[in-house]
């Protein structure tokens, strides 16, 4: 269970980083994507606190449980994605009818689901 679990950290670590990563540090360009449709009317700084969140919630997923310090923060980071994700389902792609991307935004959301109950259960 401990493997699973650091697969699914690792994948939602680097899944959120990178585009946590490109929100906060590149707006602009995200707003300009036309796979983003989601950003084409928003402001910087509303795609920046998405972004920094999705960066927080990245390195909640490996730097607590992996340092050992106040490894608890792990499976908050997990509902913290998860969050996220229902917000990014029901409040943007639902409203929009942006069905195509919102398989990618559940199997994130299971992964998330998965880490904060392996590590609440482990813990």
């Amino acid at each position: 269970m401990n493997i699973a679990l650091w697969v699914a950290q690792a994948l939602l670590a680097g899944m959120y980083g990178m585009a946590g990563g490109m929100k906060t540090f590149q707006p602009d360009g995200v707003r300009k994507n036309p796979q983003m449709t989601w950003a084409h009317d928003k402001q910087d700084g509303y795609i920046r606190f998405v972004g920094v969140s999705e960066l927080l919630g990245a390195l909640g997923m490996i730097l607590p449980i992996l340092t050992g310090i106040l490894p608890w923060l792990t499976p908050l980071a997990a509902v913290g994605l998860s969050i996220i994700q229902l917000l990014a389902i029901f409040m943007v792609h639902l409203p929009k009818k942006e069905y195509q991307v919102i398989p990618v935004n559940i199997v994130l959301l299971a992964l998330s689901i998965f880490v904060a109950y392996g590590r609440f259960a482990l813990s």
